[in-house]
């Protein structure tokens, strides 16, 4: 059910960013088209667009000119380079959107649980403790599962399977983030690739007029350096993401540590 659901997510992600990239040419057509209708008759409408402009809200004319540029430098960086550049930011936020779901499924009230734990060895004994691991949800309701298992063999067992399993859920907390941090150092290095192919290109521009000229030479650049410019945006996005997935799994780790050693006495008390 998780890999589904991360894969819907990695298909919605991409299917709005290909319709995205599709549909902005056609967007910066009709914004052409609409500016050429507007300047043939800016002059009769001078004043009224004066007064409108008095009254106009900045906020938004900012916000929607900050929309307009990005899909603007996005086409003008080029879809052979961007596009990868693109897929690098959805496949990472796909990952990361698993990864929040899984870990918040897996953070559970350890000191709750416990007390449960306590009261049912308490009342009910080991199968009925077992009982309630088994429906809990969560790693360290199966490894105090694992644990309980192995009761009958002494607390050396015990301490044992809880080690041993725990270190393997631990390792279910940590995947995927591998593949985070593939994307995080690849679109970087995609945007650089761009900008390496983009200055060849310039130069090779430059060759052919037979001079050099400001227009070519800064026209090319910009080009080539808006790779470097998305890859670098990519790479920052999915690393504050990356940061707070690792400072979850730490969190999560510690309180199953916390936990384990507090099962351990419990049993022990209750032996």
């Amino acid at each position: 059910m998780k890999k589904l659901i991360a894969l819907l997510t990695v298909f919605g992600f991409l299917t709005f960013g290909i319709a995205n990239t599709a549909f902005a040419q056609k967007d910066q057509q009709k914004d052409n088209a609409t500016e050429q209708v507007a300047d043939s008759t800016v002059e009769a409408a001078a004043p009224a667009t004066a007064q409108a402009e008095l009254t106009e809200d900045p906020d938004d004319a900012v916000s929607q000119g900050l929309h307009y540029v990005l899909k603007d430098k996005f086409i003008q960086g080029g879809a052979v380079w961007m596009t990868p550049v693109l897929i690098c930011l959805i496949l990472g936020l796909a990952f990361v959107i698993e990864r929040i779901f899984y870990l918040n499924l897996s953070s559970v009230n350890s000191k709750k649980l416990l007390d449960k734990v306590e009261d049912a060895l308490k009342n009910g004994g080991v199968e009925k403790a077992k009982d309630l691991c088994r429906d809990t949800k969560g790693p360290l309701a199966a490894v105090f599962y694992q644990g309980l298992d192995r009761y009958d063999e002494g607390l050396e067992s015990v301490e044992k399977a809880v080690v041993s399993y725990g270190g393997v859920q631990m390792a279910k907390l940590e995947t995927n983030l591998t593949w985070i941090n593939l994307f995080i150092a690849l679109s970087p290095s995609l945007g650089f690739l761009g900008t390496v192919i983009g200055m060849v290109q310039a130069f090779d521009d430059i060759e052919r007029a037979g001079d050099i000229s400001p227009t070519i030479v800064a026209g090319g650049m910009k080009v080539a350096l808006l790779t470097t410019v998305f890859g670098l945006i990519s790479a920052m996005i999915l690393q504050v993401f990356y940061n707070y997935l690792l400072t979850k799994v730490d969190s999560i780790v510690n309180d199953m540590e916390d936990a384990t050693i507090s099962f351990m006495d419990i049993l022990v008390k209750n032996k």
